[in-house]
């Protein structure tokens, strides 16, 4: 709890001394980490937790959220169209959405289950092979099929930049993707970058390790 209040703090310094208009949602990004770390924070009062598979998810939280009836999860991994109607029950956003065949899934189960689930447009701003996603040639046709054709309830876009070089432009064309489409969530922001989201107008930032500490290794 000690890591979670020192970012809040550090959010609220950077917001204040910027005068940022956007105060994002720290999501405790607790894949490969059990209860007994999670359980502090919930008894805390935080809300939003993510997780970036399936079967640890429902492991973890099916009962938990049945408990606690206000927590929001997210998935914020790759999420394989085989695996949505699971997604669609359990989470509550779902920040991966990334191809027609996907979004198809998602409609078809929340028809099912009587239930909508918020969702982000993941985008591949970079462009790399190594990565999923909807590249920004390509985002307007398809945001509007899932929202016209198939009425997702999209509420924002995504990204994972590359790993080796500056964020800062590529949340600044993430921005300017979701404006011209008037969506007001951004999904950008990791532990190692966060700050740098903060200034462009994040909504939810993706933490784990600068909560938690290092993760578990897992075969």
């Amino acid at each position: 709890m000690q890591n979670l209040n020192l970012i809040k703090n550090k959010i609220k310094e950077i917001i204040n001394i910027k005068q940022l208009k956007t105060c994002p949602e720290i999501i405790a990004v607790s894949k490969t980490f059990d209860m007994v770390k999670i359980m502090p924070l919930i008894e805390n009062g935080h809300l939003h937790f993510g997780e970036n598979k399936i079967q640890e998810a429902e492991n973890k939280w099916s009962d938990i959220k049945e408990q606690y009836k206000d927590l929001q999860l997210h998935m914020v991994g790759k999420l394989q169209s085989n695996k949505a109607k699971k997604a669609v029950k359990l989470f509550d956003y779902i920040h991966s959405l990334d191809s027609a065949k996907l979004a198809a899934k998602l409609n078809q189960y929340e028809k099912e289950l009587n239930k909508k689930t918020k969702i982000f447009i993941q985008v591949n701003v970079a462009e790399e092979d190594q990565k999923s996603g909807v590249s920004l040639n390509a985002l307007n046709d398809f945001y509007n099929y899932c929202v016209k054709d198939l009425s997702l309830k999209i509420i924002g876009l995504m990204t994972l930049p590359p790993l080796e070089e500056d964020p800062i432009k590529y949340f600044k064309l993430l921005k300017n993707s979701a404006e011209k489409l008037n969506l007001n969530e951004l999904s950008i922001g990791m532990s190692g970058d966060y700050e740098k989201a903060l200034d462009n107008n994040s909504t939810f930032i993706r933490v784990g390790t600068a909560i938690f500490g290092s993760r578990k290794l897992i075969n």
